[in-house]
């Protein structure tokens, strides 16, 4: 039997379970209620924020064959509700319109909408990555959403709003999915965590909701990752060891090097992650990530709270001291060198040139500026 992925294993059956998205779940709920269902909907936001999870569930609600005049969450006991659940409804039809966005498509679909639901009251389709469309395919869709049968519901899907025509966009109710927060994400790993029984540390599982940076899927993803190689006790020192990343306390030790102009540990610290097997690219991320917040935090302090939600208090008061201690200048710099790196190593002959380089200009140039050269 093949390995099922954890997010799709324990991908939400009822409204209730999902994370994050109140807003949005609110107003389809009520939708649902009062029987006011729309024929075309545009569901936006970054990967892994539930876009496709929640049209899957509408789609079902609005099939439930036991569902009440009072209720909005499916039975998912129903014929209906179980064929949604194992992918197998013929009346729930997905398309991937990232390969399959030409305007032959778009009318092999109108032809097929034309036809009665096969078990269902409606027929709902759903287009991922809808924006990937051609011109032609977007026009071939427009007239199916101006004139679309009764028993037809678009659920419209895309990471990029910003490329579809606002024809499309006029013609859809718009909701706007918002990144999950630190905490969400955490709060779904830790259910994820128990229901496979794996102890996993605090620590670890913010690392994990961190490094997501926002995409609940990109988080369910990489402990999957970490669970596949038997771990049955996760730790900081073990996501390490299996990411390639570095934990906040060495990262601010490279940081701290670069506070003190201090060339030679900064280099040595370069040159032991790269034998020890961390990715310089991954480093180089986490570090300007690291930076920017501390130059968020020196420009404007009253946002303290904000950042403060990434990190534990120790490591809060380490960012507190590293933005009283560099300069805005200081920042700049090392920031906009960053920022240009990950070509640089990629294409570099000696993989820690680029971040060498970095730490050698960033040093010696404010060392010079220091004495007044």
């Amino acid at each position: 039997m093949s390995y099922v992925a954890l997010y799709r294993r324990y991908r939400p059956k009822n409204f209730s379970e999902i994370i994050g998205q109140k807003a949005i779940i609110q107003t389809l709920s009520n939708a649902l209620l009062t029987n006011r269902v729309s024929h075309a909907y545009l569901f936006c936001g970054q990967r892994g924020t539930g876009k496709t999870t929640i049209a899957r569930l509408f789609a079902k609600s609005i099939n439930c064959e036991n569902r009440q005049k009072n209720e909005f969450e499916p039975c998912n006991k129903c014929e209906s509700c179980i064929e949604i659940n194992e992918g197998r409804s013929l009346d729930l039809i997905e398309i991937d319109a990232a390969s399959n966005r030409g305007i032959d498509e778009i009318r092999n679909l109108k032809e097929g909408i034309r036809f009665a639901p096969v078990k269902s009251k409606y027929k709902v389709f759903i287009i991922d990555e809808v924006h990937m469309l051609t011109k032609e395919a977007f026009n071939a869709l427009l007239k199916t959403l101006e004139e679309p049968p009764a028993h037809a519901i678009f659920i419209l899907a895309t990471t990029e709003p910003e490329k579809l025509p606002s024809t499309i966009i006029s013609r859809t109710q718009r909701f706007d999915f918002k990144k999950l927060t630190i905490n969400e994400i955490i709060e779904r790993l830790t259910f994820l965590a128990k229901a496979e029984k794996i102890k996993i540390t605090p620590d670890a599982l913010k690392e994990i909701a961190l490094s997501a940076e926002g995409s609940l899927r990109d988080a369910e993803s990489l402990l999957d990752q970490i669970i596949s190689l038997g771990y049955k006790e996760i730790n900081l020192e073990i996501l390490e060891d299996v990411l390639g990343h570095l934990n906040f306390e060495k990262t601010s030790q490279f940081i701290n090097y670069l506070l003190n102009k201090d060339v030679k540990n900064a280099l040595i610290f370069i040159d032991q992650i790269y034998q020890d097997g961390i990715d310089l690219i991954n480093f180089s991320a986490t570090l300007l990530k690291l930076l920017r917040q501390i130059l968020l935090l020196k420009v404007n302090p009253q946002i303290a709270e904000i950042i403060k939600e990434e990190f534990t208090d120790d490591q809060f008061e380490k960012i507190k001291q590293f933005a009283q201690n560099f300069t805005i200048n200081e920042l700049e710099k090392i920031i906009d060198s960053l920022m240009r790196i990950k070509e640089r190593i990629k294409y570099s002959p000696i993989a820690t040139l680029p971040l060498e380089m970095i730490v050698i200009n960033f040093c010696q140039n404010e060392n010079k500026n220091s004495k007044g050269e």
